[in-house]
């Protein structure tokens, strides 16, 4: 039997959008799958070696409902949906949603995303920087971790057409 492929394309880079990526990918690798991670555009600030300040964008997204990850049980249930006109005026708001994400991930033992990279890498994953938008947005490889490659989409395409499963993130 022929070993299941799972192409993903990763275009986000924001903390939130940098957990389903890195997910899919463990999980499909550990259940026998090849699997390819291209990044491209912002999705290369998850190939970054330091992934530390991906911050959370709540500003238009009105899937995310805010939860506090302190205080009494009251106050962690309230559905704090805050309106975009004060998340867009208020200073320090996409840093305030940014902590209070990283404090509700750990307060859930959810493994961060070096952790998660990492165990992808272990799994061999094979992560694959989109080299035009490299040289696009002027990073170097240096800025990157070890062991990806770099190619363009032709390159990615024919491992992602002949996937069984292929996303794009």
């Amino acid at each position: 039997m022929e070993q299941k492929k799972l192409a993903i394309i990763a275009t986000k880079g924001t903390l939130d959008w940098a957990y389903p990526p890195f997910i899919l990918a463990s999980t499909a690798a550990a259940l026998g799958y090849e699997v390819q991670v291209f990044s491209t555009f912002y999705g290369l600030q998850l190939l970054k070696k330091d992934v530390s300040g991906l911050k959370v964008s709540p500003l238009g997204n009105p899937g995310m409902p805010m939860k506090m990850p302190f205080g009494p049980q009251w106050f962690k249930d309230i559905n704090w949906n805050i309106p975009n006109i004060i998340q867009a005026n208020v200073p320090g708001y996409e840093s305030l949603a940014t902590v209070l994400m990283k404090q509700t991930i750990a307060n859930n033992g959810v493994a961060s995303i070096a952790e998660l990279r990492e165990l992808c890498q272990e799994a061999e994953v094979k992560f694959i920087a989109c080299q035009m938008t490299v040289e696009l947005f002027g990073f170097d490889h240096s800025d990157f971790i070890d062991g990806i490659e770099y190619a363009g989409a032709a390159a990615f395409f024919e491992f992602a057409g002949e996937s069984d499963i292929c996303m794009y993130i």
